[in-house]
């Protein structure tokens, strides 16, 4: 079959999905619409502070306005949160003490976390004295509750970690619904701590943020879903008052907490790019699926698979071979804007346990809410696929992916 005509195909087979992620990406833009409106963003709010960042209204407000969109009481976005990572680290530890405990009920968390939690000498939460208890997932990758409930009976945990996301295994990420569950039934399980949800690559994918299901914090990267890919850098952190001041101490000092913290360039395209961050991650899982669809059809395992609404913008293709796996991830490259002439290969990444080749061909650096691939070098051979500005960039890699694969 010609490209362009699988292409259009597949096109005519996801047009209903692609109408519900419309209805969702309208409710999603008139909900951070309301926010803006509700807290009189101004002019004024993007300008630039120098020093200290006393009476900074930009930052004040940032945090309002992520904090009304995501259903939080109170949220902190900044550019000194430096990534995804670095973010949920702020936050750990921000609400963590000696001795107490983590209970992680989805699985291991991602390659980056794993050394924040439990490294040995490094500065983890280990070295100070926090332990903690990791719940293997049960079929199907989904939550063992009734491993859960053994766990919370025999141990005393001050928080309940939930990864959304899939990280670098092969499962679905966890919908906000699923989410939803997992509070309800610690909760009923006499749960009292935090249950704190690591949210990246989730926001804007439904209608509702975990924030409104029962979690008590979550967090995520400014250079993923809410920046809406045009934030330089940055992270948030957003959810019960209590544990984002908490927060906030760790992220400046104990006794200035969120009253500091200055941004010299101004906080336009913090504010501009979560204005469109709906309709952005709207065209990231639109392109996922048109890709999804056509590997599909080329014998290509996907997650999620095609016809369950994703959950998240990432897309896990699962291949036979390194060589067809790097040739999709080069594919991504080449067929990007910045960069497309670099010739990818795998490398020694920090934080990752094996090599991994990454296609990041992006206005930011490393921005995966942009057009973007990666993966481990490690069997199964598995792609991760995420982002797209732009849905027509996403057909044009589609058909850029398609060549390739067939030439190899």
């Amino acid at each position: 079959m010609e490209i362009e005509e699988r292409i259009r195909r597949a096109e005519e087979c996801l047009k209903e999905q692609f109408s519900e992620i419309d209805e969702v990406a309208l409710f999603n833009t008139e909900k951070v619409l309301t926010a803006f409106r509700e807290e009189e963003i101004a002019l004024r709010h993007f300008n630039p502070s120098t020093g200290y960042g006393y009476g900074d209204e930009g930052r004040e407000k940032l945090g309002k306005v992520f904090a009304h969109a995501f259903g939080a009481e109170a949220a902190v976005v900044s550019p000194a949160l430096l990534s995804g990572t670095h973010a949920l680290t702020v936050a750990l530890f921000g609400v963590l003490r000696p001795r107490d405990n983590i209970l992680f009920i989805t699985g291991r968390p991602y390659d980056t976390i794993q050394g924040v939690i439990w490294g040995e000498g490094n500065g983890s939460l280990k070295d100070f004295g926090v332990g903690y208890k990791v719940v293997p997932l049960g079929k199907e990758g989904k939550v063992d509750f009734a491993a859960v409930a053994q766990a919370l009976e025999e141990g005393k945990f001050r928080m309940v970690y939930i990864q959304r996301s899939r990280g670098y295994e092969l499962r679905d990420a966890f919908s906000v619904d699923e989410i939803g569950k997992m509070c309800d039934f610690v909760r009923g399980r006499g749960f009292g701590g935090c249950i704190f949800v690591d949210n990246c690559y989730g926001e804007f994918v439904e209608k509702r943020e975990p924030c409104e299901v029962g979690a008590d914090i979550i967090v995520g990267s400014l250079i993923k879903n809410p920046g809406g890919g045009l934030a330089p850098t940055g992270g948030y952190i957003a959810g019960k008052a209590l544990f984002i001041e908490q927060c906030l101490r760790r992220l400046t000092a104990p006794t200035v907490g969120g009253e500091i913290g200055s941004y010299a360039y101004g906080y336009l395209p913090y504010f501009q790019g979560f204005f469109l961050a709906p309709h952005v991650v709207a065209q990231a899982l639109k392109g996922g699926l048109l890709i999804g669809k056509c590997m599909e059809e080329l014998g290509f395992e996907n997650f999620p698979k095609i016809g369950a609404h994703p959950a998240d913008i990432t897309r896990a293709i699962r291949f036979n071979t390194e060589r067809e796996l790097t040739h999709f991830i080069q594919s991504v490259q080449e067929v990007s804007p910045v960069d497309s002439f670099v010739k990818l290969e795998a490398w020694d990444m920090p934080g990752y346990d094996d090599k991994v080749i990454m296609a990041a061909g992006t206005f930011v650096a490393g921005a995966s809410i942009e057009l973007s691939a990666d993966a481990p070098i490690r069997k199964p051979y598995t792609a991760y696929f995420q982002g797209g500005l732009t849905y027509e960039h996403c057909s044009l890699a589609c058909r850029a992916i398609l060549k390739k694969l067939a030439s190899s």
